[in-house]
């Protein structure tokens, strides 16, 4: 086979795929191997596309918002905001059975406005209930699944990190992405919860009614306790992101509302010390400078595959075969949810999904349906690929906090939750106006 600059851009991604693999940092990775396979392809040209793509990927505005909500996100979790809200809800539901998993589900969804972090949102459910799930004697698998099918909900529910990310990247107003993941988000939650309480409903040992010396003697300290717990997120993140969805500031704006707004409530919660601000800087220094630099290797990556010409022929390749539209558009589901198990979203985000675009496009043509949609549905996608067996992360971040739950126990609550997912991206895939709804309502077509 003559080397064409096209079978130059396949040897590119075989390449990319088999170092990532082996354990080399994804940035070095895209920025080498772009370089080297650019030069190759097309010469000298490929130092001028690197200037430009990482000079265009800093100065775009959007981006901006990842450290500010991942900072609020961090501030959040330092004010111990989510503890008192567990705390409250599970008193509050203390003779219901299954109560704990509800408490759970109802945090993970606040939280998971609060902060984008899957990291972080598991790791803070896991700390909060798993003592006293153990101690009220509940299932560990639907345990398990619930804390971590719950923390996964933070990448898709607004302001998420992956939706500020993948604005840019599609060319969609991140406003819109962030009005289109709310029903798919809340719906989500409402399956999980619907399917726990449905278990125990049918066999109340798996969540059996709290213990007594757990039950709260007066209701009206509890929904004191709930109201101070819930009310001071709810509305931090309600003006952040009530703010971006009405128009009245942009992405970036309500970020930074959103980031002071978290520096006066940790005050308020007399929580705000100098360890935890510089704690809270360094941790959000760290997390933007690893998306950041991941951002402008992966754009000068794909726009190196892009000028080889490999996407357009694949592209041909593919409507060649002359498959139905809907038959493509599961291919590349499944595609992205089998890539989601070695890799984390932000290469599948930068990479893979800019590949894939001239195909997208063509099958959406078909369908005549937009790329919003799209997009909402490799959100769920990716969020799946969080619970999935064998590399799911979010096994490993529970683990890590509750050594005494068993890993494969873990695993097996996690694929229950996964399914659901599944069926969840189903439903998205046969009633697209779940996710157009709102956007449409919002800002009309």
């Amino acid at each position: 086979m003559a080397m064409t600059p096209e079978v130059l851009g396949i040897l590119l991604i075989l390449t990319m795929l088999f170092a990532i693999f082996i354990g080399f940092p994804i940035s070095f990775i895209l920025i080498f191997l772009g370089v080297f396979f650019g030069y190759l392809g097309f010469g000298d040209l490929v130092f001028y596309l690197m200037t430009f793509q990482f000079s265009g990927s800093m100065l775009e505005q959007t981006l901006a918002a990842i450290s500010l909500f991942t900072f609020m996100g961090i501030l959040m979790e330092k004010a111990n905001l989510m503890e008192r809200l567990f705390s409250s809800v599970q008193m509050a539901l203390a003779r219901t059975k299954g109560s704990l998993f509800v408490a759970v589900l109802f945090v993970s969804v606040i939280f998971g406005a609060a902060t984008g972090i899957v990291g972080a949102s598991v790791t803070i459910l896991g700390i909060m209930s798993a003592k006293t799930m153990n101690r009220a004697g509940y299932d560990v698998q639907l345990a398990a699944g619930t804390i971590t099918a719950g923390g996964t909900l933070g990448i898709l529910i607004p302001p998420s990190i992956m939706l500020v990310v993948m604005g840019p990247i599609l060319n969609i107003p991140v406003t819109d992405l962030f009005a289109a993941a709310i029903m798919p988000g809340l719906m989500l939650a409402a399956l999980y919860t619907g399917y726990t309480l449905i278990r125990c409903h049918l066999n109340p040992s798996l969540g059996p009614v709290v213990p007594e010396d757990l039950i709260p003697d007066s209701m009206r300290e509890v929904w004191i306790e709930f109201f101070k717990g819930l009310v001071p997120p709810v509305l931090l993140v309600g003006s952040s992101l009530g703010s971006i969805l009405a128009g009245l500031a942009t992405p970036t704006e309500g970020a930074a509302m959103g980031a002071v707004g978290a520096i006066f409530l940790t005050l308020a919660y007399r929580k705000l010390t100098f360890k935890v601000l510089q704690d809270a800087l360094l941790k959000t220094l760290e997390i933007t400078t690893l998306i950041m630099v991941l951002v402008c290797a992966s754009n000068f990556f794909g726009a190196v595959f892009s000028r080889l010409g490999t996407p357009t022929m694949l592209t041909e390749y593919l409507m060649v075969l002359d498959l139905p539209p809907m038959v493509l558009l599961l291919m590349i589901m499944a595609l992205i949810f089998l890539l989601a198990w070695p890799l984390e979203w932000v290469p599948i985000v930068l990479i893979i999904i800019p590949i894939l675009m001239p195909l997208v496009v063509q099958i959406l043509d078909q369908l005549e349906l937009p790329l919003l949609w799209f997009a909402i549905l490799v959100a769920v996608n990716l969020q799946t690929a969080w619970l999935s067996p064998p590399v799911a992360l979010s096994a490993y971040f529970l683990k890590g906090v509750v050594p005494e739950w068993d890993l494969a126990d873990i695993y097996k609550g996690m694929f229950q939750f996964m399914m659901i997912q599944v069926v969840g991206l189903a439903v998205i895939i046969i009633f697209p106006k779940i996710v157009l709804w709102l956007p449409t309502y919002l800002y009309g077509n």
